[in-house]
């Protein structure tokens, strides 16, 4: 294969990867799955009120405590270093307990409620991790989240999971994880979910 060629297959590659890897991050992938839960256990109800609220709380608040870290420290926005993550994941858990405490007094589907448990579980789980180990955040913030559709759509759920060989190659791909810290990512992601879901509903 010629080296332009060869080059320029390597460049698409990349660029589907980041692609993949920047759609993907946990906090854009827990939008269309609130959405869709909530939709799905409160139609015609109040779904559009507590989605708001979980958006905010999963996806919108992280999103901005994080940028402005990162914009104030001047990093790269995966974060590659470990050390890097710990005072972010503290600002992320500090907006899931908040999330947890007001879906919970607000009355939210138990799912939804138990759903944000597990982002606040599994995030504590990834920052004791990231003390000594960068396990895969993007691998756990997609694994996590199937679980819970496969909880709520059966079968039917594992269409979801589709996204997961996806985000490991992602990941993989870019050199930002190991095989081995994107194995453990999604283990404990389906585990830890589905072992939280199972005791708490």
């Amino acid at each position: 294969m010629p080296i332009n060629l060869l080059n320029q297959n390597n460049s698409s590659q990349e660029k589907v990867a980041n692609f993949i890897s920047t759609v993907t991050n946990p906090p854009f992938v827990a939008i269309p799955v609130f959405l869709v839960i909530n939709y799905v256990l409160l139609y015609g109800g109040d779904w559009l009120w507590f989605s708001a609220l979980s958006i905010f709380f999963v996806s919108i608040l992280p999103i901005i405590t994080t940028s402005l870290w990162i914009k104030k420290k001047n990093l790269e926005v995966d974060m590659p270093q470990r050390q890097d993550r710990i005072y972010p994941l503290l600002l992320v858990i500090v907006s899931y307990i908040t999330g947890v405490a007001v879906l919970y007094i607000l009355g939210a589907p138990p799912l939804t409620t138990v759903l944000m448990i597990c982002y606040l579980n599994n995030t504590i789980i990834v920052l004791l991790f990231s003390l000594y180990w960068k396990i895969s955040i993007h691998a756990m913030g997609i694994a996590g989240p199937a679980t819970a559709i496969i909880y709520l759509f059966g079968w039917y759920g594992l269409l979801f999971s589709l996204l997961v060989p996806l985000v490991l190659w992602s990941r993989l791909y870019l050199k930002r994880h190991t095989p081995a810290q994107l194995i453990a990512g999604t283990v404990l992601g389906y585990f830890l979910t589905a072992v939280q879901i199972y005791l708490l509903i």
